[in-house]
């Protein structure tokens, strides 16, 4: 059974949420270029990330299955490090986790929640696309002429 966690200052597992996060991540990285935020992230730094930002693990007793970070925007509700255990991709805990964004968002009077994704990880436009997010940027890295990412944004009901 999945339950959902709030990461606060009483959360120690930094090291397995920092594992978690990198074998989300890791089939990506010989797929974008410039790579992935995620690998300059350390057990540290996420334990500072939860403090500025609303942070969740989803659990299945002592197993963490996933996590997301939120960060409260002007018009909207970043969706950051969405990450999902490999093993347990496809079994729906993505979806709670984006439930519970749109839940904060309603929360905090927010419109909408927004995201970027690799523009390589076509895979990913089409998941969110079917999650109702719509692309509505182009974005380029620092130091990169090209597209490097884009912009999604999901409407959210009152």
């Amino acid at each position: 059974m999945t339950t959902i966690l709030r990461l606060d200052p009483g959360f120690t597992r930094w090291d397995d949420l920092l594992t978690l996060i990198l074998s989300s991540f890791a089939y990506m990285n010989e797929r974008i270029d410039p790579p992935s935020s995620a690998l300059a992230l350390t057990a540290k730094s996420l334990a500072a990330k939860a403090e500025v930002e609303i942070a969740y693990a989803a659990m299945d007793g002592d197993m963490l299955l996933g996590c997301i970070f939120l960060r409260p925007e002007t018009d909207c509700l970043y969706v950051g490090k969405l990450a999902i255990a490999p093993e347990t991709q496809g079994r729906g805990v993505g979806r709670q986790l984006l439930t519970l964004a749109e839940d904060t968002a309603r929360r905090l009077e927010l419109p909408a929640l927004r995201l970027e994704t690799r523009i390589e990880l076509t895979g990913n436009h089409a998941v969110f696309g079917r999650w109702g997010f719509e692309k509505t940027a182009e974005n380029a890295h620092p130091g990169f002429t090209r597209t490097t990412s884009i912009e999604m944004r999901k409407p959210v009901a009152p």
